[in-house]
């Protein structure tokens, strides 16, 4: 399977890089990263911050509670080329819908389609094979309703399907499709703390582990938290101004290869604790140390602290690409090489270091508060309407992990029912997404 789907990988990868919310750590370890791709030109020019917005058809994306304070009816959609420096044939297409139902609230949906293009097949043994197409698509139905004059809440219930093959490779038995479920929940309030603050919290695609051929290697929803406030710096007849921040979390809690019972080793272990050698997974505790995810439902609270207070020191893969399943055990001689120590765990003398001469020993106790704060996603954004016909938009993306550092810029009309959105994000020359073009189209009715 690995052969086969190398293209499709590697798409999926740099996509993980460059989706809104995702960071580079947990999103590497989260699956279905496409329904983190955020839609809309009018969020595009924003940094992507719309948690707290949330006043159109999109907001059956950004946050089903804002649903609850729209009436009538609302259709939008949107398609770009995705990653257009990287690839000429992946795009992205999302429709949404809204209706306002008196004394029921507001039901809408939205539908995603991600097309990764066509990818070359080939054999174990490098063979060309032909080719085949791999798509993503997920259809949400979404719901906002009013639990106060001025807060609402929202929920969303999502279908997806991932076919990125129609066939494994070799021996695998299965396909490279799958199909789950998962569902958002949202909440807005207007006027917190201050008739100018809006404030909205999401956690959005809650669901089981995805897999594809191997039931083992399932990987999480990429399940995230966010946090939105949208400030109203000026608010008259003629010019509104206002300012907005998106506070992203991914709710992924994943750990590397780690000791985290301070024996100098990963692993040996079965699951009931009994000694099995280098095969095992477990410590003499039955705790699990090979590298791994938590289910969502400790993911949730553990993903707050797995990268500062959870877990031990760190097998660093070493100068083969994999770990040895034990921590430390080098240390540089005369000549400046990594050669290995007699030294046993726990003596002076013992190394620090593996065999491409990274540190493993003490790495437990280097993390530090700073390596969470590190992993969240911050969304900026400015929005000045002229009127209600005229939109000047600039935000900014900031993704310390993932090294996603983007300005943006967007444009939008309004008239008769009609909006036109424009959105533009810059970057450094090369950034994946430096000079995307993002279009889109409201119609009220």
């Amino acid at each position: 399977m690995m052969k086969q789907l190398r293209k499709t990988t590697l798409f999926l990868m740099v996509t993980a890089l460059f989706m809104s919310a995702s960071t580079l750590r947990a999103g590497s370890e989260a699956g279905a990263l496409f329904l983190l791709i955020s839609p809309g030109a009018r969020a595009g020019g924003m940094g992507e911050a719309q948690v707290a917005v949330a006043n159109d058809a999109y907001a059956s994306y950004w946050n089903p509670a804002g649903l609850a304070f729209l009436e009538g009816s609302e259709a939008a959609l949107m398609h770009v080329n995705w990653l257009p420096n990287l690839v000429s044939d992946m795009y992205y297409e999302f429709i949404a819908f809204r209706h306002h139902v008196p004394t029921l609230g507001t039901l809408g949906g939205h539908i995603i389609f991600l097309n990764l293009g066509e990818q070359q097949r080939t054999d174990e043994q490098g063979e060309n094979l032909g080719t085949f197409t791999s798509f993503m698509f997920a259809a949400t139905g979404s719901y906002g309703a009013f639990i106060s004059r001025n807060a609402a809440i929202g929920l969303n219930v999502k279908l997806l399907h991932q076919k990125l093959a129609e066939i494994g490779a070799g021996a695998e038995k299965g396909k490279g499709v799958t199909t789950d479920f998962a569902f958002d929940l949202a909440y807005l309030q207007k006027g917190f703390l201050s008739n100018r603050l809006d404030i909205g919290v999401t956690v959005t695609n809650i669901g089981p582990k995805i897999a594809f051929i191997d039931e083992a290697q399932a990987d999480p929803m990429p399940t995230n938290f966010t946090l939105g406030l949208n400030f109203k710096l000026v608010d008259t007849e003629y010019n509104k101004l206002n300012i907005v921040m998106d506070i992203d979390k991914m709710l992924v809690a994943s750990y590397p290869d780690m000791d985290w019972d301070s024996d100098g080793a990963v692993g040996m272990y079965d699951k009931k604790g009994k000694y099995v050698g280098p095969s095992g997974s477990y410590n003499s505790n039955g705790s699990i140390e090979k590298a791994h995810t938590d289910p969502i439902y400790l993911g949730i609270f553990t993903s707050w602290v797995d990268d500062w207070l959870l877990g031990g020191d760190i097998d660093r893969p070493g100068k083969n690409g994999v770990s040895d399943g034990k921590i430390g055990g080098y240390t540089k001689d005369a000549t400046g090489k990594f050669v290995p120590t007699e030294a046993e765990w726990g003596d002076s003398g013992y190394g620090k270091y593996n065999d491409a001469g990274e540190l493993e020993v003490g790495t437990g106790k280097s993390r530090t508060l700073q390596n969470e704060l590190d992993e969240t996603v911050l969304n900026l954004g400015a929005e000045y309407w002229y009127s209600r016909y005229f939109a000047l938009r600039a935000g900014y993306y900031y993704d310390k992990t993932g090294k996603i550092h983007n300005p943006t810029f967007g444009v939008g009309l309004r008239f008769s029912g009609y909006g036109f959105d424009a959105g533009f994000t810059l970057g450094e020359p090369g950034h994946p997404l430096t000079n995307t073009m993002r279009f889109s189209l409201n119609i009220e009715f």
